[in-house]
């Protein structure tokens, strides 16, 4: 009796399949590692915690509660400490039909910025870019050279029945954090 030839004998083309899923691992790997986007593209980073440091940026987040929920603001303390970035922008995105909104304008980032925006408005918008520019004509041209995303309020976020007490935890944490240049 002669040996089975095996699959490959019968079907010269599945030889070659096998061969092309050799290639497929390593070159999900070489695509992986290569650079993002199109040259020039601002590079983009979830920051995921309440409390992020990284690329010459530190940003913490706190809930002030209000009495009631449409009273509750969210709070952004955006800091630059080697002014690698200049300016700073945040946007709320609707990620399914990727609406997005202004939250706010361009506005120079000399020193701790604070953004407040209402809890609510993460229902509809609960997407947030945090948009960070070089210069000023790359603020004017929406040229951002760093977007740091959030997918909603970190759930590590705190909240504060005080202005005093949230604008204590701002400072003291953002003391904690070193970005890396």
């Amino acid at each position: 009796m002669r040996p089975d030839p095996g699959i490959p004998a019968l079907f010269p083309a599945l030889g070659c399949l096998r061969f092309r899923a050799r290639l497929r691992l390593p070159l999900a790997l070489l695509l992986c590692l290569a650079p993002s986007g199109a040259g020039g593209q601002a590079a983009e980073i979830h920051g995921e915690d309440s409390a992020f440091a990284a690329s010459g940026v530190a940003i913490v987040w706190g809930v002030l509660r209000g009495a009631t929920e449409q009273e509750t603001q969210v709070v952004l303390r955006i800091v630059s400490p080697g002014s690698r970035w200049s300016h700073v922008s945040v946007e709320g995105v609707d990620p399914f039909p990727r609406a997005r909104r202004l939250v706010v304008e361009p506005v120079t980032l000399a020193g701790p910025v604070d953004v407040t925006m209402p809890r609510a408005s993460f229902a509809d918008f609960p997407r947030r870019e945090i948009m960070l520019y070089r210069s000023a004509e790359d603020a004017r041209a929406r040229r951002p050279g760093l977007t740091v995303y959030y997918l909603g309020v970190p759930d590590t976020t705190p909240e504060f029945a005080s202005e005093a007490a949230l604008s204590s935890y701002l400072a003291a944490r953002l003391t904690g954090l070193s970005p890396v240049p």
